[in-house]
């Protein structure tokens, strides 16, 4: 569990993490504002409109970080990040194709690192 190659994953994505969590208080200037279809950009201002539930996510995705970068219950911030993670894919898949690079890679670590895990979750399907 302690290899390089698992602890360079997680850091990596717990970057990723901290950058879009943060993006949703502080909305960066660096991060590339893409032109996105028209469905994409409704169902986008319908989470914003919500009031809640993008800061949430924000804070959810940096507690996500957190507890990866201090590799503190690492199983269960898999965990928590893996629907998540899958959303953003099928964000990205249905509504706008060309942000679809970053998810691919958030959903590609949170798989592999849920199978470097993977002992942590047995006990789950016994």
């Amino acid at each position: 569990m302690n290899s390089t190659f698992t602890k360079i994953l997680s850091y990596i994505l717990a970057l990723v993490l901290i950058i879009h969590g943060l993006n949703e208080f502080f909305h960066f200037n660096f991060m590339p504002v893409l032109s996105i279809p028209e469905e994409a950009s409704s169902f986008r201002n319908s989470l914003s409109a919500t009031g809640y539930l993008l800061p949430v996510l924000g804070v959810v995705e940096i507690f996500i970080a957190g507890l990866l970068i201090m590799r503190k219950w690492v199983p269960f911030a898999l965990l928590l990040l893996a629907p998540i993670s899958i959303n953003v894919l099928l964000f990205h898949l249905f509504l706008n194709v060309s942000g679809i690079w970053i998810a691919l890679i958030t959903v590609g670590i949170n798989v592999l690192l849920i199978y470097k895990y993977w002992k942590a979750y047995k006990p789950l399907f016994q």
